[in-house]
């Protein structure tokens, strides 16, 4: 008797497959991972199939594949623990290096981002690092945002990139805005990690280029990045929503939306969703950087064998 390779009836069918695979292939979904896409066809009242089926679909095709090594570093014991569990209570900024025109020019570009949200509240491009522009970018941001007295911390590097994170006049302006500041550890980028995550994707963008004209050119670019950032980019952190949905409270209604059609799509197909009905992906309580280690139970002796924590630089608690 032979064995026969059979396709499980709740799979989808050839045309369906080649529809997920147009769609995955449109110019607009071309550069963007398949939860990306998956979350806006949501979001467009569309559900075409799962996102782990679309990258199914894609390995077939051998287009999906790693693009980089992971590196694991080692942190010190002893660093930063900060939570945030709504908007505007934990802030994270940091200022990174964009190249100008000619070898050893760089514009400085400023972003302050929440940490709950992911939500961009300010940035500023400079020809140079001042302690005065960081305060004055600070001091607008907590006005626009309705910054409250004693509410918010704003997270910065302590030494990686300059004076003015540790200045004394944006010190003294953190303190009369009744705001808690706080430093990460020297060179230690994980105690910063949403700002250096956030560098990341800006830098990684397709259109990013190798070097910017002006800094005209590279306002602009930055002001298309952080539009499309804030209000179009699911976060993957954030049960793929956009950060201007979580930041200004519309999650709950979108997650709902989102629901209604997952629902829509088990009624018309049950049996291919085999354990459970679909949900719609939760938005974290709670976001950590560095959350506290777990500290062993009085009495219970530790295991000699185990690995040592590291300490994650961050944790999202469902």
């Amino acid at each position: 008797m032979t064995w026969k390779e059979t396709t499980p009836p709740r799979a989808l069918n050839a045309a369906e497959r080649q529809d997920v695979l147009v769609t995955l292939h449109a110019p607009r979904f071309v550069d963007q991972p398949p939860h990306q896409v998956y979350a806006t066809l949501l979001d467009e009242g569309k559900y075409l199939c799962s996102a782990r089926t679309m990258y199914r679909i894609l390995e077939g095709q051998g287009e999906v594949r790693e693009r980089r090594d992971q590196l694991e570093r080692t942190t010190p014991k002893a660093w930063p623990e900060l939570l945030a569990t709504r908007p505007n209570e934990l802030w994270s900024w940091d200022i990174t290096k964009l190249l100008g025109p000619a070898k050893w020019n760089y514009f400085r570009l400023y972003v302050i981002l929440d940490v709950y949200s992911r939500y961009t509240v300010g940035w500023m491009i400079a020809e140079r690092e001042s302690a005065q522009l960081a305060k004055r970018l600070i001091a607008e941001t907590c006005d626009k945002e309705e910054i409250v007295p004693g509410r918010l911390t704003v997270h910065a590097p302590r030494l990686s990139r300059g004076s003015s994170m540790r200045s004394k006049p944006v010190a003294m302006l953190l303190a009369d805005l009744g705001v808690t500041k706080t430093h990460s550890r020297p060179h230690v980028s994980n105690d910063n990690p949403y700002s250096e995550s956030h560098f990341k994707t800006l830098k990684y963008r397709p259109q990013f280029p190798a070097r910017f004209g002006c800094i005209q050119d590279a306002r602009a670019f930055c002001a298309n990045f952080f539009d499309w950032y804030n209000n179009q980019h699911h976060h993957s952190g954030l049960g793929f929503l956009t950060p201007a949905v979580v930041h200004h409270g519309h999650a709950p209604r979108v997650i709902a939306a989102r629901q209604e059609v997952l629902d829509i799509a088990h009624r018309h197909h049950p049996e291919r969703f085999v354990r459970k009905a679909p949900t719609a992906p939760a938005l974290p309580e709670a976001v950590w950087i560095n959350p506290p280690i777990p500290q062993p139970r009085r009495g219970v002796a530790a295991d000699k064998d185990a690995p040592l924590s590291k300490g994650p630089s961050q944790v999202l608690l469902n």
